[in-house]
């Protein structure tokens, strides 16, 4: 399932990859694949920005926003049986929401 296109936070910066493979083994989506002894991205669109090759990249290679975005909203609206929500509360001070 893809997300909507140009609007993931994912970030990859290749020049930091060592090639160590921990987002290959992490990542849920099938995000990345090895490419000549490193890491490159399938397609960005397939993230759902749950953080897990972040969070496992000894080198910090990637940056996600954990939590925010597309795939937070599909998944707020799935689990409450509704339309994708980010859950904003209307306030404008409201660190939930995602704009």
């Amino acid at each position: 399932m893809k997300y909507l296109e140009d609007v993931v936070t994912l970030r990859y910066q290749a020049e930091a990859c060592t090639g160590c493979g921990r987002c290959l083994e992490v990542c849920p989506r099938g995000v990345f694949v090895r490419s000549n002894g490193k890491v490159a991205l399938t397609d960005p669109a397939l993230c759902m920005e749950c953080g897990a090759c972040m969070s496992n990249c000894p080198e910090g290679a990637l940056t996600v926003r954990a939590g925010v975005g597309c795939a937070a909203a599909v998944l707020n609206g799935l689990l409450r049986g509704g339309e994708p929500s980010c859950d904003c509360s209307g306030d404008s001070g409201s660190s939930n929401c995602c704009g």
